[in-house]
């Protein structure tokens, strides 16, 4: 079972290091992904037996995850895990996450925060936390899943099913682009639990995103149009109700 690492970052430098060091402790295929960093972490990443992809600027969390997606199809990997790098998810999961891949029942393993409480877990951010029981709540209801936590980026995807899928949502909104289109492919969904960690509660999310309100309008604008598109492969009633603001970015026209 070949398995890849890969990693998005955007002006990591003050973790980088670290988080590779003990990535490669547990896996010898890393790809990390360096999203227009303009500070130090392109010079770090040349220290570190990894491979990299330089985007030239900034181009989103959802572009990173889409372009690793696409290495591991051409590169033949079976298994594709991804984290992030700010320290707020441990690498000594990784192991657990090759275990639930091995197990053969899952085409997607997704980490939760919120399945099981581990000792020294962190408090999140309050409103952070409302999004994602909020926007949890809606996709378990529409798509007839189950999650415990709808955005966690620490998962491991079967590289196969990928290719049935058209992802191009560039943000943070990825997630709900992904779920909506995984239950249309209908892949299988295994959550696993991970250690909730908050390191720096000042991280921010950049731009018009930092506001609650306009972050949660975002997220209802993608799922609204992803449910709409991908109505006919969902349960009956997964569009129900939907009403899609005016303003909603254009999205592609087909469901993957």
């Amino acid at each position: 079972m070949r398995t890849l690492v890969a990693i998005p970052v955007y002006n990591e430098q003050k973790h980088v290091a670290r988080v590779l060091e003990r990535v490669l402790a547990h896996a010898s295929d890393v790809l990390v992904l360096d999203d227009g960093s303009t500070d130090a972490t392109s010079a770090l990443l040349a220290q570190f037996p990894v491979e990299v992809i330089c985007h030239s600027t900034n181009r989103g969390y959802g572009r990173s995850l889409a372009d690793a997606f696409r290495w591991a199809q051409v590169d033949g990997f079976d298994w594709i895990i991804t984290m992030d790098c700010d320290e707020q998810h441990e690498p000594a999961a990784i192991p657990a996450f090759l275990e639930a891949a091995a197990a053969g029942d899952a085409d997607i393993v997704s980490g939760s925060r919120y399945l099981r409480q581990h000792d020294g877990d962190d408090l999140p951010p309050p409103e952070r936390r409302t999004i994602n029981m909020h926007i949890t709540d809606e996709l378990n209801r529409r798509l007839g899943l189950s999650l415990t936590d709808a955005f966690c980026g620490f998962k491991a995807y079967r590289v196969a099913p990928l290719a049935t899928l058209h992802l191009d949502e560039p943000g943070y909104a990825f997630p709900l682009q992904f779920w909506v289109q995984a239950v249309a492919n209908r892949l299988r969904i295994r959550e696993i639990p991970v250690r909730l960690i908050y390191n720096d509660l000042n991280r921010t999310f950049g731009g018009p995103l930092n506001d609650r309100d306009v972050r949660l309008r975002h997220y209802r604008c993608v799922l609204a149009k992803e449910l709409e598109r991908c109505a006919d492969r969902l349960q009956p009633g997964a569009a129900e109700g939907l009403v899609i603001p005016g303003d909603c970015h254009e999205t592609p026209a087909n469901c993957g």
